[in-house]
């Protein structure tokens, strides 16, 4: 024989209750000191083989010997599946066929939108298909992404500057040629 429990209203949140406060319990956090794992040096010391810790706001610098090496100029590069679109966009282009190589590289583009390099090739093809105001947008696009890489914002206003020739604004062509002269490598 099956009997059946009833359990009252006050019961049944009393139940709730103890269940929340049971799961709960669960997160509290512990603010007990944390054990470090065997070999690892105390707070604040620095492993041997290891580069220390910048310093902070307020913080003395160390003296330049103990310094780690500055790091060269930054220099964009395209990884593989954009390479193989950019490859794909250019025998697209070189046959004439501008809108499907414009539509290539802003698939590309869907891959690696920071990428100035990219803004650079669909920039070319924009100018290529006659739409040179396009074209000086993404130079300039390019221009700003690629801080730190002076071969890449030379390649930016090179294309800005074909893009003003061509709309026969030589006088900022010109401009625009002279900067990327003093961004190339020489």
């Amino acid at each position: 024989m099956i009997s059946s429990v009833r359990i009252s209203r006050s019961s049944s949140a009393l139940v709730s209750a103890w269940l929340i406060a049971a799961c709960l319990s669960g997160c509290v956090v512990s603010r007990s000191e944390p054990t470090l794992p065997p070999g690892a040096p105390p707070p604040g010391e620095t492993p041997p083989g290891s580069t220390p810790p910048a310093p902070g706001p307020g913080e003395e610098q160390p003296p330049p010997s103990e310094r780690p090496p500055a790091q060269g100029p930054r220099q964009f590069r395209l990884g593989p599946a954009a390479t193989a679109l950019v490859t794909q966009a250019h025998a697209q282009a070189g046959s004439g066929e501008f809108g499907q190589a414009a539509a290539t590289l802003e698939r590309a583009l869907r891959i690696e939108p920071d990428n100035p390099l990219l803004w650079i090739e669909l920039g070319r093809v924009r100018l290529g298909e006659g739409n040179a105001a396009q074209a000086d947008a993404m130079g300039r696009k390019a221009v700003a992404l690629a801080t730190g890489d002076p071969s890449a914002q030379a390649a930016g206003w090179q294309l800005i500057a074909d893009s003003l020739r061509v709309r026969g604004r030589d006088p900022e062509a010109a401009e625009a040629e002279q900067r990327a002269g003093a961004l190339s490598p020489h």
